[in-house]
């Protein structure tokens, strides 16, 4: 398969590419400083599709861990109603103040676009919760709920920095 879109990469970037909406969710996971420890061991968990899981996010993976050329479909809704959104890892990072990966829309899924999830720790020891979104309705029965899909996004961003949050207060004890 190939990509839907033909800005591959560019939520690597940090500039997102024109002609898409933009989507910036930046969510603290914890009021405390952390250990560098922490911020490879919760970008582990976001890299082996933990964050997902502890968010109840149903995916499925070709690979047990994030790498690129890797296939993903994230399930989204029950039943009869369920979104099948294919998409292929483009990269992935692992430093010392991030990790991320970022993956980009397959034939299939309801948008075209690119979206990056981190893993932060800033300067301050805090740990957050980042994605980067650019989209744009793919199937024609999207394009009506073009004004409430940011808000949606948004939604699931936090959903997903919650499971993220949840982990994190687990390793904690």
């Amino acid at each position: 398969m190939t990509f839907t879109y033909t800005e591959v990469g560019a939520t690597r970037t940090g500039t997102l590419p024109p002609g898409y909406r933009h989507l910036h969710v930046r969510h603290r996971l914890s009021r405390r400083a952390h250990p560098p420890e922490d911020l490879a061991w919760l970008g582990e968990q976001l890299l082996t599709w933990r964050v997902h899981a502890a968010a109840r996010v149903t995916l499925e993976a070709d690979a047990p861990v994030a790498a690129p050329g890797g296939k993903v479909t994230t399930l989204l809704g029950v039943g009869r109603l369920r979104l099948f959104e294919p998409c292929e890892v483009v990269w992935v990072e692992r430093g010392e103040r991030r990790v991320a990966f970022g993956y980009g829309t397959l034939p299939g899924h309801a948008f075209v676009g690119e979206e990056c999830f981190a893993v932060e720790r800033d300067v301050a020891g805090d740990l957050w919760w980042t994605i980067d979104v650019f989209s744009r309705p793919a199937l024609w029965w999207v394009r009506p709920l073009a004004l409430v899909v940011p808000t949606f996004q948004r939604v699931f961003a936090h959903h997903l920095g919650r499971g993220a949050a949840k982990l994190l207060r687990a390793r904690a004890g």
